[in-house]
């Protein structure tokens, strides 16, 4: 991991199209401004790691199966024409 010291208003380059400027820095919190192209997905890391594991769960849920009384999925017709 490079790790940088920034000044308020500095900017930090990631290659030829993302800069990253120190905006403000508030007690434990700082302020990032990030100017990249759209195609570039940019996330909190907390929440993609908690979108992912919601996603996980929802695909390990157990299936629940819902019937309905006296109704079946096919339905026979009798053809016989014997009377």
């Amino acid at each position: 991991m490079l790790v940088l010291s920034r000044k308020i208003n500095e900017t930090i380059l990631i290659g030829d199209d993302v800069k990253v400027t120190l905006l403000a820095v508030e007690g434990d919190k700082i302020k990032l401004g990030i100017d990249a192209p759209k195609h570039i997905k940019i996330f909190r890391e907390e929440l993609l790691s908690a979108t992912i594991n919601i996603n996980q769960q929802a695909l390990n849920a157990p299936t629940v199966t819902f019937a309905l009384s006296g109704i079946s999925g096919k339905q026979h017709v009798n053809n016989d024409t014997r009377g």
